[in-house]
């Protein structure tokens, strides 16, 4: 009963119901505090989902199921699914007896994390809510079950516990955004199915422990926003075949780029901002292979593999039900402010080597990074010019080279980024004439200032040689919108596309946020969509293209 408005008060009605075995009132505009006799009522339940809704009170102090489990033939759990995210909850963690599956994310819990709390527990999330205190010790102490441990953005303290290591078939540890200390501990590398590790958001200091390097299933390493000190370590280049997220942000390390990171034949996004990186960019930075295929490329990689979801894969009546999921997200620097990526993260390419002292010329090996979207080289000492080729970045949404020491003069083929929604190229050393054409006339003077010897109508600047308009006054044969009916329809094209993968990127983000179920509906139709729009564009380009050709042969 799923997405029916049932509320605001739970339904009297469930008392007269016998041999109830799954109870799904999610998004069902529930309010107000569960009423005692449903305690006794769902015990014998083997799934239970109240999620989204507004229910309130606290929770018993222990939560049991008669854990009789799932038929062995439909699902292979022995406990309870038990999922109370996303409502008012407020009270102390209760702690789970029978139950295989709990989410509690998303409420208003407080006080400690119980001791032994994971005892027959597979997936526990009990992000976003007001934990404190400690990580208790005996969290994989019961056994080595739990697959998925999600604690983040809590007030959690101390020291991430040794006993972790325990957790030998873990497969999620995000413990970010907490006020955790010490040293990121070696036993971590331990955890070799290990494939999503955030750890950003802390006060961990020290350096990266080479046992890291056991950690060969990693798809995401996020240990961005600490304290974390000294030179990245070379081997990060070397046996991680399958990691897609790296992010080292705002730290404090020091020393050059290894070269060997380029071997990171998988990486989609390296995040090594706000540190105190010298030397040059590699040239090999230019061989990422996650980041050279082209959008039409990823969007069909996305179709046939779908977006990374870390969580527990339950089959069950002939297709994978998802009973506990860990959506991988990321925070990407785009266009000048942060935003979260979730549903569309495996569609985001990034490079962000920002606010670090790095130096020498723009490597031209870069622009061989087709499928880049973003690139952030802000606020560093490069010297050298922009280089022409720079117009091979044809899906490029964010460009940011701003508070550098680029000198001479914009390539004119800067203009030819139709997809280029966000340029920065303020305080460098940058003269001549700002382009006048195309992609380079939606830009306003913001992104041009602190170049003194630059001119041109986006500063109101006049050239020398040009009008009272900043134009040149002989040889200019532009054309116009309004005599071009194919330039007309281009720039609308690539305009729709681009507000269509802004809300594709955008829109999942807000649904999620508010109803699982317009979520789950949502996602059913951007599948069947998806393919009729490719289907579209790519004929759209396809006659393009043999159109331009018989004009050449005219």
């Amino acid at each position: 009963m799923r997405a029916c408005h049932l509320g605001p008060s739970f339904p009297a009605w469930l008392k007269s119901q016998k041999q109830v075995m799954s109870l799904d009132f999610s998004n069902a505009s529930l309010s107000g505090s569960i009423p005692n006799w449903f305690w006794e009522f769902s015990y014998p339940l083997l799934r239970l989902n109240l999620s989204f809704n507004q229910l309130a009170g606290q929770l018993p102090s222990r939560l049991e199921f008669s854990a009789l489990g799932f038929p062995s033939q439909v699902i292979h759990l022995t406990g309870a699914v038990v999922d109370f995210s996303s409502n008012n909850f407020s009270g102390s963690i209760p702690k789970p007896r029978g139950i295989n599956i709990l989410d509690l994310s998303k409420n208003k819990l407080s006080g400690n994390i119980p001791n032994n709390i994971s005892q027959s527990l597979v997936f526990l999330s009990i992000a976003y809510n007001q934990i404190n205190g400690e990580i208790p010790a005996s969290i994989c102490n019961i056994g080595p079950y739990l697959k998925a441990i999600d604690l983040s953005n809590n007030n959690l303290t101390g020291s991430i516990p040794s006993s972790i290591g325990n957790c030998s078939d873990l497969s999620v540890l995000d413990i970010s955004n907490n006020n955790l200390s010490g040293a990121i501990p070696t036993f971590l590398g331990q955890l070799g199915g290990l494939q999503t590790l955030h750890l950003h958001g802390n006060k961990l200091y020290g350096r990266l422990p080479s046992s890291f390097q056991n950690l060969s299933s990693l798809e995401t390493l996020n240990l961005g926003n600490n304290r974390l000190s000294g030179v990245i370590p070379p081997w990060i280049g070397k046996g991680f075949e399958r990691l897609r997220i790296l992010s080292l942000r705002s730290n404090s390390f020091s020393g050059e780029l290894p070269a060997l990171l380029s071997n990171l034949s998988s990486l989609q996004i390296l995040d090594l901002a706000e540190n105190q990186l010298v030397g040059s960019i590699p040239p090999s930075f230019g061989h990422f292979k996650g980041m050279h295929m082209s959008q039409a490329q990823m969007i069909n990689h996305y179709l046939l593999y779908r977006p990374s979801r870390s969580g527990i894969y339950i089959l069950g009546g002939g297709n994978y039900e998802i009973v506990g999921s860990y959506y991988e997200s990321f925070v990407v620097n785009m266009k000048g402010q942060p935003l979260r990526y979730t549903k569309t993260l495996s569609l985001v390419t990034a490079l962000d080597l920002s606010g670090n002292n790095l130096s020498g010329d723009l490597p031209i090996e870069i622009t061989n990074l087709l499928g880049l979207l973003v690139l952030d080289l802000s606020s560093n000492q490069i010297t050298g010019h922009i280089p022409e080729s720079i117009s091979k970045l044809k899906e490029l949404l964010s460009l940011d080279l701003s508070s550098n020491r680029f000198s001479g003069a914009i390539p004119q083929s800067l203009g030819s980024l139709s997809s280029l929604g966000y340029l920065n190229l303020s305080n460098n050393e940058l003269s001549g004439p700002i382009p006048d054409k195309d992609q380079m006339l939606t830009f306003n003077a913001s992104s041009f200032a602190g170049n003194v010897g630059l001119c041109g109508r986006q500063l109101a600047v006049k050239c020398p040689g040009s009008d009272k308009n900043g134009k040149p006054d002989k040889g200019r044969t532009t054309p116009k919108d309004a005599g071009n009916g194919d330039s007309f329809i281009n720039k609308w094209f690539y305009l729709s596309i681009g507000l269509g993968f802004a809300a594709g990127i955008l829109v999942p983000y807000l649904i999620m946020t508010m109803r699982k179920s317009w979520s789950i509906a949502y996602f059913d139709v951007v599948d069947k969509v998806v393919d009729r729009i490719l289907y579209l564009w790519l004929k759209y380009r396809t006659t393009k293209q043999r159109t331009g050709r018989h004009q050449q042969r005219r």
